[in-house]
């Protein structure tokens, strides 16, 4: 039997997550008019870069700028990453930038030392700074992000148990500060989930926390992305992390092939809960418009299907 919610928030990462994984620097010309195509479409939330070392990441070297130069619309909030607290420091200085401050957890040691630097537990332990950190400029928790909750490019599968001993940190974490328990995001980091495992990780969470909200980072590096989601919705997840025409990818996460890398698509997405009659507030048709827009910029055919086929409406109302 499906759970699914009425209504399903999307929050688009393309401009972050779709950028920093192409070895090309695109100009800020092209990525501030996707942004602001992005902005017309109904999304409320868009991350638009993100505030993390231009050494390793070149490509997000001009984030402060983009946020001096987009269009913001009422309504929309613009977010950025960042992954310690000098990045966080960034964020708060740079033009109007939208705070949602995150908590990251990393149940594979390879990959904390591959993206952040430093082990597993010492990034857990972290997070107590963060929140305290937070509370410090008045910020609360938004969303607790647990990765390659499903395995990883270089450790292989990661059992569930691992990965919800960090959500109970979270929650053990929450209450020893008393704050309220943000989103809990499972993030499939790397493209290793299966709609059974979704409903099983999904299902055990709920055990645990039976009145938080949970969310998905998916990726579709093979290709299960949309049939994750749909795992998902039918147990009654409510907000998803996506990327306009399928950009994306961790440039540090050992993918074989960058194209492939990521996350789910956002129009496909979006497509798939108005056909379930799932309400997203999104104007698809704009949407693509933005999708197509994405590809323009990159130059090569990207990996997003209902940009380049369309809806079904202008079919249902020719019969």
């Amino acid at each position: 039997m499906n759970d699914f919610p009425k209504f399903v928030e999307f929050r688009e990462e393309g401009p972050r997550e779709g950028f920093q994984i192409e070895k090309k620097i695109y100009p800020i010309e092209e990525r501030i008019e996707l942004i602001d195509m992005l902005s017309e479409t109904g999304l409320k939330r868009i991350q638009v870069g993100s505030f993390v070392s231009p050494k390793y990441v070149p490509q997000m070297a001009d984030t402060g700028e983009l946020f001096q130069r987009i269009k913001r619309k009422p309504g929309v909030n613009y977010t950025s990453l960042w992954l310690n607290d000098k990045g966080f420091r960034k964020a708060l200085t740079a033009h109007e930038v939208d705070i949602d401050p995150r908590l990251l957890f990393y149940p594979s040691e390879a990959f904390a030392q591959s993206n952040n630097n430093c082990s597993s537990a010492e990034m857990r332990e972290k997070q107590r700074d963060w929140v305290r950190l937070y509370k410090e400029e008045g910020y609360t928790v938004d969303a607790a992000y647990v990765m390659t909750a499903f395995g990883c490019n270089f450790e292989g599968p990661i059992p569930q148990e691992r990965i919800l001993d960090d959500f109970r940190f979270i929650l053990q974490l929450c209450e020893e500060e008393n704050i309220p328990v943000p989103i809990l995001v499972v993030a499939d980091t790397m493209g290793w989930g299966n709609p059974e495992a979704v409903k099983r990780m999904i299902g055990a969470l709920r055990e645990m926390a039976p009145e938080a909200r949970i969310g998905m980072h998916i990726h579709d590096t093979r290709g299960l992305g949309i049939a994750n989601l749909h795992a998902a919705l039918s147990m009654g997840v409510d907000m998803f992390e996506s990327s306009v025409a399928g950009l994306g990818g961790c440039p540090f996460a050992g993918h074989g092939h960058a194209r492939a890398a990521g996350n789910v698509c956002t129009e496909d997405a979006v497509f798939l809960c108005h056909e379930l009659g799932i309400e997203t507030g999104i104007d698809l048709d704009k949407l693509i418009a933005a999708a197509n827009k994405a590809e323009e910029i990159i130059g090569v055919p990207l990996m997003g299907r209902v940009m380049h086929t369309g809806g079904l409406d202008k079919y249902r109302k020719a019969s």
